[in-house]
């Protein structure tokens, strides 16, 4: 779990030192749960914008609990996956856990350095290639398309507004979260290119310029406590479903993961949009 605070797929690889089959699984499948490096600049920007600026005193203090207030939901979350799966679909009895620890000797640095470049981080860079090169394609075919004055971006996300508002997202946002599969850090660059019709993926440094454009394009407090619930449960990237599909060769572990923590990221989502609207609306 704590590895994949860095990248999902780093911590699916790092599940192989667990003996029990079942419990490996379990791991796999719930590595999701935790906010990996690419959702960390998304969850930062959205929560400084309008948890920040919605309080005026201690702003940042305050945008800081919130995105460990959504860690915390992360972690708790993968607690209660495991639990869940260890009750249904992967029943057993748990193993015990011994650690021992190795014989102490003198640190061979060409030897690790040539093991975690080679069959670490080029391993991982080469799957996210895999599936980089082709969503990149597809995903300029999409806003640069047009029916009608339209582009195909638009007629997608069109399709899903009416899902997306329950939510309490739009249909932009739902489908950038699709078109982000390949990488979590794209999402808020497609949701930009999508609301400016550029074409081309945007992507501002500016927190301000942000914040103007999320705000013209009707983003609430509401919209935004949605959308890092969404980006902290939602399904796993292409790169590690790659990745949970190698190591545990099955489909149906792979689809699991997917399934799992989108549902609970539909369900908190439909949850928190029903309470304001019988609340605050």
């Amino acid at each position: 779990m704590c590895m994949g605070f860095g990248c999902n797929a780093a911590g699916i690889i790092g599940c192989r030192i667990i003996d029990s089959p079942r419990e490996k699984l379990i791991s796999i499948i719930t590595n999701a749960f935790v906010p990996c490096n690419g959702r960390f600049p998304f969850l930062i920007t959205i929560s400084t914008i309008f948890i920040g600026s919605f309080f005026a005193e201690g702003s940042s203090f305050l945008a800081t609990l919130c995105v460990l207030a959504i860690i915390l939901l992360g972690i708790f979350m993968t607690l209660l996956a495991s639990q869940f799966l260890s009750k249904t679909f992967l029943k057993g009895t748990p193993s015990s856990f011994v650690l021992e620890l190795p014989p102490y000797r003198k640190p061979q640095f060409g030897k690790v350095l040539v093991r975690s470049i080679l069959d670490r981080t080029l391993f991982v860079l080469a799957r996210a290639l895999t599936v980089a090169v082709p969503a990149g394609i597809f995903i300029w075919l999409l806003a640069n398309l047009t029916i009608a004055d339209q582009s195909l971006l638009t007629y997608v996300a069109n399709f899903f507004d009416p899902f997306a508002r329950l939510l309490g997202l739009d249909g932009y946002i739902f489908t950038a979260f699709l078109l982000g599969m390949p990488a979590n850090e794209i999402v808020l660059p497609i949701i930009l290119m999508s609301y400016l019709q550029t074409g081309t993926l945007v992507n501002l440094e500016d927190t301000a310029s942000i914040a103007s454009i999320l705000h013209a394009n009707g983003w609430t407090l509401l919209t935004a406590i949605n959308v890092m619930i969404f980006t902290l449960l939602h399904f796993p990237c292409a790169t590690s479903l790659l990745t949970i599909y190698k190591e545990t060769k099955s489909i149906r572990w792979t689809i699991l993961s997917f399934c799992l923590p989108t549902i609970c990221g539909i369900l908190l989502c439909l949850l928190t949009t029903g309470i304001a609207h019988i609340f605050w609306i």
